[in-house]
């Protein structure tokens, strides 16, 4: 079965969507298996995977014969359809044989709202009880279909129902930061939520109810396997003065606010995750600095901003040079994110 990971923080603006692209991309690169799934509304990663611009574009791809998207592939729990969940038709990315795409749709934040009341585990559940297991089925569904290894979720930046339902259920998590007040203050607000969040997991995993559901709820298992820091500008190669005192001050926050409460709730092992990774969970799995106009690029080419050519990026001499350099520097620390995630998942 695939190992489900979900990048999430509910402060925007951290490269969740530019990560899970990058990040995919190497796994797959490595000869796995992956599944990108949108889950976030707004689309992005669908977006720039596509080659989209708004949401005409976007349209172009819903009311097809299949379901090509998560919404409408989950259309038959949330709109109470005869027809039972099936994998979605997913999209081929070209230039990588081994991803794949689950496209997101603008329309998902509709069903947040029925999500949220099913989850209330209140006595109006019974006609609902299909819907909090019916996102994990939907992924493991459609993961199986194209053979995936992994499932690489990119989720919006909110702290409601339907990302509470996803972490909760996936296999896997990862906390993508910026170094600024903003982030750091997340981590605080995370270590209160994601404790409430596996409580209500392990409450609805026991009820008979949602367990002999036709999608039943999964039992939750979800574990950190990180952090990951990116958009400081880099001075000499390392972080410039001012970005590091916010990179140590993340890092302080894990230690003292947001790890011990992981471990408190079973969502992390220290001693398993530094066995695993060779490193304390308190260091990110990837530091990386702004990729400034590459990511544009990227956007515009549709592939990682460490594949990029001289003919796409319209340089020369020096400057190609000097882009060259940095997008080794960025390939280089995906690399290595992505074998620190494969020791951290491997059973």
């Amino acid at each position: 079965m695939a190992k489900v990971i979900c990048l999430f923080n509910h402060k925007g603006g951290v490269s969740k969507t530019t990560t899970a692209f990058n990040l995919g991309w190497k796994l797959a690169e490595k000869g796995h298996k992956v599944l990108l799934a949108d889950c976030d509304p707004q689309c992005n990663l669908t977006g720039m995977i596509l080659g989209f611009r708004g949401i005409a574009d976007l349209e172009q791809i819903y009311n097809q014969p299949v379901a090509n998207n998560i919404r409408d592939a989950l259309s038959p729990a949330f709109e109470s359809k005869p027809s039972a969940i099936e994998p979605a038709e997913v999209f081929d990315i070209e230039g990588n044989a081994n991803l794949h795409l689950l496209a997101g749709h603008i329309g998902l934040s509709e069903y947040e709202t029925t999500l949220g009341v099913a989850q209330e585990l209140t006595g109006s559940l019974l006609p609902l009880k299909n819907l909090p297991g019916s996102i994990r089925y939907l992924f493991d569904l459609t993961a199986e279909k194209v053979n995936a290894d992994y499932v690489i979720v990119d989720m919006s930046p909110s702290l409601g129902p339907l990302n509470q339902n996803i972490l909760t259920t996936s296999d896997y998590f990862i906390v993508p930061l910026h170094p600024d007040y903003f982030s750091s203050m997340a981590l605080s607000s995370l270590a209160r939520t994601l404790p409430r969040w596996k409580q209500w997991a392990n409450m609805a995993s026991r009820m008979e109810l949602l367990q002999n559901a036709n999608y039943p709820f999964p039992e939750s298992n979800v574990k950190f396997i990180g952090s990951i820091v990116q958009k400081y500008r880099p001075r000499n190669g390392q972080a410039s003065a001012a970005f590091q005192k916010w990179i140590d001050e993340l890092r302080d926050n894990l230690i003292s606010l947001l790890i011990p409460k992981l471990v408190e709730f079973d969502m992390l092992d220290v001693v398993e995750f530094e066995q695993k990774a060779g490193m304390p969970p308190s260091d990110p799995i990837m530091e990386v600095s702004d990729f400034n106009s590459l990511i544009a690029m990227s956007q515009e080419f549709q592939v990682p901003v460490y594949t990029l050519t001289a003919q796409q990026t319209g340089q020369k001499g020096a400057v190609w040079d000097q882009t060259e350099k940095n997008m080794t520097v960025f390939s280089a620390a995906f690399d290595t994110c992505a074998e620190r995630v494969i020791a951290l998942t491997r059973d």
